[in-house]
């Protein structure tokens, strides 16, 4: 059937495949398409199964031409590409080139051209040796102040405030909205019903310092001039206009930090100093594991930054929908309601995903080069470790172990388990064949808050 091939390297990964379909198959594959309908049409006159083959060429000749057209299209592409080493990605769906020209000759072969994109070809940088530097992390007994300080602020016992008004430290329950110079609400700014406590600063528009004094129920049309400088870029050197509404104020009254605490908390901790020990080790456990992240980001950084491959576009358009629908369950809300918050920001989803763009390139090259690692390592999972593996994450799912195991069977969960693994070795490879120089003290906040 396929007369010739002819495959062309494009920019960025993709690849332009050129097919030649021989006239003797594009003949065969007409008649047949045409014995089919000519069995099943129906026309006016004549009997079901009993249509000329002349009358379907007249009515439908240049239908079925197409028809047969993209049937080959198909069918060649099938065949050629067993045989092709430039395979299509997975989630890319070949294009036929000048499709608003295509058009079938009966009397001559079909030539046609699709476009594809496909795995790049990827120029390893060096991935043993690598040095990098960690920062030295030190806990300290005000992180466990902290921590112990937190306890205590969720065991609080918070009692309504019927009068008076909001101070330092009460938790308030607010009604907000930007309004226009004509005090009218603007769309997508309103919120009803947030709760904040005075004075930590989680809220928007930092409104601690100007809500004290509000009394219960009291509605006020306040005005923030924002720095340049400001968290929040869309409210940065502006002045906008806030009104405000107290719904509810509610004073906290703090336990002692003791072994009541302690025990109030877990009924494992009998004593203050279990539970101290308690946050101590999960402090080391929390450093421990992001050491592990933060070693294995460092040596990937250098060695995307020493190798060279080119990303395919289509991959980094799945890298962004996979970001947005991720962005879409933390807030916790649908897109419409989303795009609403957005549209408020001065900000869409489109300008979302272009500041998101350099990062999921980065995370596209990382996946491919560490594709690319664990075949020149030649790193293979045996049936053992996989079945390990599947084990450990069955104890900590919850399920029963058999049908955490059916559920692995039934939706062909193994193989994605390997390749994890797979992805797990050749990070520890990076990690075991690096230099890893002591970096500076930091403190542990600092260090969980670190992004590279």
């Amino acid at each position: 059937m396929v007369k010739s091939k002819e495959l062309k390297a494009l920019e960025n990964s993709a690849v332009e495949l050129s097919i030649t379909i021989e006239k003797e198959s594009i003949k065969k594959e007409y008649d047949e398409l045409l014995g089919k309908y000519a069995k099943s049409a129906h026309i006016k006159g004549f009997r079901k199964g009993k249509v000329p083959t002349a009358v379907l060429e007249r009515k439908f000749g240049d239908s079925l031409k197409l028809e047969t057209g993209y049937n080959l299209v198909e069918k060649g592409m099938e065949e050629v590409l067993k045989d092709v080493e430039k395979k299509p990605l997975p989630h890319f769906t070949p294009k036929l080139q000048d499709e608003e020209n295509f058009s079938v000759d009966l009397e001559k072969d079909l030539v046609f051209t699709v476009m594809y994109e496909t795995y790049p070809d990827i120029t390893l940088g060096q991935y043993k040796g690598i040095e990098i530097e960690i920062p030295e992390v030190e806990i300290t007994k005000e992180d466990e102040d902290r921590e112990l300080k937190r306890y205590q602020e969720q065991n609080a016992v918070v009692t309504e405030k019927k009068d008076g008004t909001v101070e330092k430290d009460n938790v308030v329950t607010i009604n907000y909205s930007e309004v226009d110079e004509n005090e009218k609400n603007i769309d997508g700014t309103a919120r009803e019903g947030f709760t904040f406590t005075v004075g930590t600063g989680y809220n928007y528009y930092k409104i601690d310092d100007d809500i004290i004094g509000f009394k219960l129920n009291e509605e006020k049309i306040i005005e923030k001039k924002f720095a340049d400088d400001f968290e929040y870029k869309e409210l940065a050197g502006k002045s906008v206009k806030i009104k405000l509404k107290v719904t509810s104020i509610k004073s906290k009254q703090l336990p002692k930090i003791d072994d009541d605490l302690a025990q109030d908390i877990n009924e494992k901790y009998k004593t203050l100093d279990d539970l101290k020990k308690d946050i101590n080790e999960r402090q080391k456990g929390i450093v421990e594991m992001k050491l592990k992240e933060l070693k294995r980001r460092r040596v990937l950084d250098k060695v995307i930054a020493a190798s060279t491959l080119e990303v395919p576009p289509s991959m980094i358009e799945n890298e962004l929908s996979h970001s947005w629908s991720n962005f879409l369950n933390q807030v916790g809300s649908d897109e419409q309601k989303v795009l609403q918050i957005l549209a408020a920001q001065n900000k869409t989803k489109e300008s979302l995903l272009e500041e998101w763009k350099p990062s999921a390139i980065n995370s596209v090259k990382a996946q491919l080069i560490m594709n690319q690692i664990t075949k020149e390592e030649k790193i293979e999972i045996s049936d053992e470790e996989a079945a390990d593996e599947i084990n450990k994450q069955a104890a900590k799912s919850g399920m029963a172990e058999e049908d955490f195991k059916k559920y692995i069977e039934e939706n062909n969960v193994t193989e994605y388990i390997k390749h994890s693994l797979r992805e797990q070795k050749a990070y520890d490879l990076l990690i075991e064949n690096g230099v890893v120089k002591q970096g500076d003290k930091v403190g542990f906040l600092a260090f969980i808050s670190l992004n590279n």
